[in-house]
């Protein structure tokens, strides 16, 4: 697919599992169960899709999954899966290395959505996975990820992002941001504070919306499937019924993206 003066490919970079009944918060499971079958723990399959945009000059990552630096206690819980896929393969089968990322925008510092965006080296130093590229996320989001709440803290660890902005290679977005000519950054608060959206358009009739953990998975589609994590279900019940609303009165002309950092097992 191309958009303006990007083409966009679907970039999977794992797969891993989380609890079914986390993911679909008060629906019934008879319900969920139906697209998103659960294994003997109620864990559904899950994959971190990130979203690569390539305009030639510019390679954009849009996040990078959950890396390789989790407690194999942790990896276990949620059973991270790397033998399919990883990011570096499925880079190398675009014919790109980490080192051709110019920027890496991040929806929101979960641990699966931005993991991959640092490593450890030899020495064990933390270092950004991308050397030659500038991140992006929301500054309300960052100072959240750096203060969260203890409902939500197991979510966020700051190697994951504290590195970033220590080697001065994070950028800090407030409100919506227009990027370029063709991607603009919306923020959204119903999963978590200020995660953005990433919308791809040429302002004819192709547009693209990477919606991350506003509509997490196919089976989230409907407005009322809202996933447990959200901190804000009613505030992500307004902002799905606004983006539905809108792909019912632009003719096909709006496109949701299903290319989505979680998403079912393909």
């Amino acid at each position: 697919m191309q958009i303006g003066d990007y083409k966009l490919y679907s970039v999977q970079t794992g797969l891993f599992k989380l609890d079914g009944g986390a993911m679909f918060g008060v629906v019934p499971k008879n319900l969920w169960q139906k697209t998103n079958p659960a294994d003997e723990q109620n864990r559904i399959d899950m994959c971190t899709r990130a979203l690569l945009l390539d305009s030639g000059k510019k390679k954009i990552l849009i996040d990078t999954g959950i890396g390789y630096k989790l407690a194999a206690k942790i990896n276990q819980i949620y059973d991270v899966d790397y033998s399919h896929y990883t990011l570096e393969k499925s880079l190398e089968h675009l014919n790109l290395k980490k080192d051709d990322i110019t920027d890496v925008i991040l929806t929101h510092l979960h641990f699966d959505h931005t993991g991959g965006s640092t490593y450890y080296d030899e020495e064990r130093q933390l270092l950004p996975s991308f050397p030659n590229a500038t991140y992006y996320v929301q500054k309300k989001q960052y100072e959240w990820a750096l203060n969260p709440t203890e409902r939500d803290r197991a979510s966020f660890f700051p190697e994951n992002y504290k590195p970033l902005e220590d080697r001065k290679v994070l950028h800090l977005t407030e409100g919506e941001f227009k990027f370029d000519e063709f991607i603009t950054l919306l923020p959204v608060n119903g999963h978590t504070s200020n995660m953005q959206m990433i919308k791809i358009s040429d302002n004819n009739e192709n547009t693209l919306l990477y919606t991350a953990d506003l509509i997490p998975t196919a089976g989230h589609v409907p407005a009322p499937f809202i996933m447990g994590y959200d901190l804000y279900p009613l505030t992500t019940l307004d902002e799905k019924r606004n983006i539905l609303k809108k792909l019912q009165t632009t003719t096909g002309q709006y496109f949701l993206s299903m290319i989505l950092t979680l998403n079912v097992r393909r």
